[in-house]
């Protein structure tokens, strides 16, 4: 079985003022160079600056934070846990999940996520949360109604919104807000991901060099290869239910969805009640229940969701569009019905 949990090495987080010149202009030399800190070095403006001046500001501690839901106090003891239910991984990856940035394509995705051992989760990766300028876009204001106004532009507002609405949790401190962003500093896009040309990487270092003046022209080629905000689209599952999955999906994707997706929070009820793993008992189960009006059909929960009840807070977050497309639903089906 393939593994979802996701260990990585804790990054440096501040960069020099000055942004020396790499060995050579090659993409891999750029592999250190926040692409928020290079944009900063060419006077662009547009990033989030961290609040140094509120006291206990740390990114270790944003990083405990998003990775184990606790924090220390800066008396060495742990506050209450951020929510009972999720942690930030639970929707979150924390390092690229596609190799074209431009643009959010949920086949592309899956390919690469499952090359690259990462849940292939309903929420965007946190990797470059401070290069983007927009939050809960497109038709998270059907689910959040007015709440997304305040976050859609302001990435402290959309960490609270995620925190209290999401994760069903405890309302953040601007201490622990502030650690978060520290710590997303630290996973932070790099210049060698966006997939610059050799003649865009020599224009780049030479405006750093300060051998152009005008630097609005590659600070505009930098914003061009990475996308400002995470679109979202719902949708009905728009599939004839009686459409046989073995003919109109491919079983091969289905188990990587089925494997990346599905059993990152339900295996040994991770982050669920529901449990599921590989044997055909749990795939018989859904099998049986494809076509149903339920919260076991997969149809239904994956583009609805499972929505909280009393007593019980915790719910399943659905996939827009460009998180599972319509035809990878049909491939989940797929190997669901064969090994069912």
């Amino acid at each position: 079985m393939r593994s979802s949990i996701i260990v990585i090495p804790f990054l440096l987080f501040f960069l020099p003022n000055v942004i020396d010149k790499p060995a050579a202009d090659t993409e891999k030399a750029w592999e250190k160079y926040s692409v928020s800190k290079v944009l900063k070095a060419l006077g662009d403006d547009s990033y989030w600056e961290i609040d140094e001046s509120i006291k206990g500001v740390s990114a270790q501690k944003g990083y405990e934070l998003f990775h184990t839901g606790f924090i220390t106090s800066e008396r060495g003891t742990k506050k209450r846990k951020q929510s009972k239910h999720f942690v930030c991984t639970s929707c979150h990856n924390v390092v690229k999940e596609e190799l074209d940035l431009t643009k959010a394509d949920p086949e592309k995705r899956l390919e690469y996520t499952y090359a690259n051992d990462l849940p292939f989760l309903q929420g965007t990766t946190m990797y470059g949360a401070v290069s983007r300028r927009l939050f809960y876009n497109d038709d998270y204001e059907k689910k959040y109604g007015d709440l997304v106004f305040a976050a859609r532009e302001n990435i402290r507002e959309a960490i609270q919104l995620c925190a209290v609405e999401c994760a069903q949790g405890r309302k953040l401190a601007d201490w622990e807000i502030e650690s978060l962003l520290a710590y997303l500093w630290t996973i932070d896009l790099k210049i060698s991901d966006l997939q610059l040309s050799s003649d865009e990487l020599t224009s780049l270092q030479a405006s750093l060099d300060g051998e152009i003046t005008d630097n609005g022209p590659i600070i505009e080629t930098i914003k061009s290869k990475y996308l400002d905000g995470s679109p979202a689209h719902f949708s009905d599952p728009n599939i004839d239910r009686a459409l046989y999955g073995m003919q109109a999906g491919n079983a091969d994707n289905g188990q990587k969805i089925y494997e990346s997706s599905c059993l990152h929070c339900h295996k040994n009820q991770r982050y669920s009640y529901f449990n599921l793993d590989t044997t055909q008992m749990s795939l018989r189960y859904l099998k049986n229940r494809i076509n149903k009006y339920n919260d076991f059909s997969i149809y239904q929960v994956v583009r609805y969701g499972v929505h909280s009840i009393p007593g019980r807070k915790s719910y399943m977050p659905h996939y827009p569009l460009e998180k599972m497309s319509q035809q990878q639903l049909l491939d989940l089906r797929a190997y669901i019905e064969q090994k069912g």
